[in-house]
C-alpha cells in the first residue's frame, strides 16, 4: 500500500472541521525533551518527531490553512528544570506540549500544565501516576509500568522461575516503578527475587553492586532504569565474569545502550511494543527521516504520533483550547496514526496493550539491535 506524508496527516483533518477559534497566529506546539544530560540521546528522539510532524502538518496546509508553531525545550531530565520549562511554555503562549521522557519530570510539569490549561500527550513516560491522579490533561501515545512490568514479570516466571533473579533499579520515579511493577507480577506467577537493590544513577563505577550479585550467584538482572547505567552495569559484570542475562524495560531502548555496553548488550532482553518502524501506517514518515539521515527508533514515532493527536482533536473541535482537545480525546474515539490506531480512556491512557519482549541480537552486519527480534511470550 502507498502512502503520503501529506496523507498521513490530512486523513487526521475531516472534512467538516472548522478553523480553530483563535487565529491570531500560529498555535504553539511545546516539545519538552532531555536536549542535555544523561538520557540526550532519547530527547533526540522526541525532538525529532515532533518536529517532523509539525513540518508534515503545515506542508499539508495545517488546519484549514491554521499553521503550528514548534517550541522546543530542554529539561534536561531534571524535574525543577522541568517545572520551569513548563512555567516558560505557559508564559509564551503554548497551547499544548509533547513530552516529556522522563516520568519524574513529566509529573510535576503536568501540574503546571494543568494550572495553564495546556493539554500533554508524552511519548514516553510510563509510570503509572502521571494519568492516576484524575487530571483532565494528562494523555501518553505509550503504555504504563504496569503493562510492560505485568509482560516482564510473566515472562522471567515462565523461562526463569528456578532461577536466582535480582530486582536492581535506579531509584528514580521511572525505574524503581518499573522494577516493582515487574516484581510485583513475577511474584503473581510464583516467583521470588534473590536480591533487591538500588543503585544511584549517574555513577561509573558499580563494582559493589557486581561483588553482590556474583555472591548471591545471580542468574538473571532485571533492570528498572535508563541505558545509560544499564550499559555501564552489563560491561562491569562480564569484565568481572558474570554472565548473568540482563533484562529491563524500554528506558534502554536507544542505540546508545550499545555504545556503552560493548559486546555485553548481545542477549540483553527488553520490553517495548513491536517496533513502530515495520508499522505499515509509518512507511512514508520513515522514508523521510531516513532520507535526512535520522534513525526513527524506539520513541520518535511516539512523538510523531503525539502531534497526529493533538491535531486530530484540533480539526475535530475547530479549537486549540488544551480542555476542548481532552474531552474530545476523552471520548474513546480512534485516531490514525503512524503507531496504528489510538484511543484514550477517560484517565488518558491508550486503550491498546502491546508490549512484546525484546532480545538485543548481533546481526549479519556486526551491529547489535533489538529491531525484528521479538521472542514468544
Amino acid at each position: 500500500m502507498r502512502a503520503t506524508l501529506a496523507f498521513c496527516l490530512l486523513g487526521l483533518l475531516t472534512a467538516g472541521a472548522v478553523q480553530a477559534q483563535d487565529t491570531s497566529g500560529p498555535v504553539k506546539i511545546g516539545v519538552a525533551a532531555p536536549l542535555t544530560g544523561p538520557y540526550a540521546a532519547f530527547g533526540a528522539q522526541i525532538r525529532n518527531g515532533a518536529s517532523q510532524a509539525i513540518e508534515d502538518l503545515n506542508k499539508a496546509g495545517g488546519i484549514k490553512g491554521r499553521l503550528f508553531e514548534t517550541v522546543v525545550g530542554d529539561d534536561a531530565s531534571d524535574p525543577k528544570q522541568g517545572v520551569s520549562l513548563a512555567n516558560k511554555f505557559a508564559g509564551a503562549g503554548v497551547k499544548m506540549v509533547v513530552g516529556t521522557f522522563n516520568s519524574g519530570v513529566s509529573i510535576p510539569a503536568s501540574d503546571v500544565y494543568l494550572d495553564a490549561g495546556i493539554i500533554q500527550i508524552t511519548p514516553a513516560s510510563t509510570n503509572v501516576k502521571f494519568t492516576e491522579r484524575g487530571m483532565w490533561n494528562t494523555f501518553r501515545t505509550c503504555g504504563r509500568d504496569d503493562q510492560q512490568g505485568a509482560v516482564a514479570g510473566a515472562y522471567l516466571a515462565a523461562h526463569f522461575k528456578d532461577k536466582k533473579i535480582a530486582f536492581v533499579h535506579d531509584k528514580s520515579t521511572y525505574g524503581k516503578g518499573l522494577a516493582e511493577e515487574t516484581l510485583t507480577a513475577f511474584k503473581a506467577k510464583g516467583g521470588k527475587a534473590a536480591l533487591i537493590e538500588g543503585i544511584n544513577p549517574g555513577e561509573k563505577d558499580y563494582s559493589a553492586l557486581v561483588s553482590k550479585l556474583k555472591s548471591a550467584t545471580i542468574d538473571v538482572v532485571y533492570f528498572g532504569g535508563y541505558h545509560t547505567e544499564a550499559g555501564l552495569i552489563l560491561r562491569q559484570m562480564r569484565d568481572q565474569g558474570l554472565q548473568a542475562i540482563v533484562a529491563g524495560g524500554d528506558g534502554i531502548t536507544d542505540k546508545e545502550f550499545v555504545q556503552i555496553a560493548g559486546p555485553a548488550a548481545e542477549g540483553t532482553l527488553m520490553t517495548f511494543p513491536p517496533d513502530p518502524r515495520k508499522n505499515p501506517n509509518a512507511q512514508a514518515v520513515v522514508a523521510a527521516f531516513k532520507a535526512k539521515g535520522i534513525d526513527p527508533e524506539a520513541f520518535t514515532l511516539y512523538a510523531y504520533a503525539a502531534v497526529q493527536v493533538l491535531a486530530k482533536a484540533a480539526a475535530e473541535t475547530g479549537s486549540s483550547d488544551g480542555k476542548a482537545l481532552a474531552d474530545w480525546l476523552h471520548q474513546g474515539k480512534p485516531v490514525e496514526t503512524v503507531l496504528g490506531p489510538i484511543a484514550y480512556d477517560k484517565k488518558g491512557d491508550i486503550t491498546k496493550l502491546d508490549y512484546v519482549m525484546h532480545v538485543w541480537t548481533k546481526g549479519p552486519d556486526g551491529k547489535i539491535d533489538y529491531a525484528g527480534h521479538e521472542l514468544t511470550p
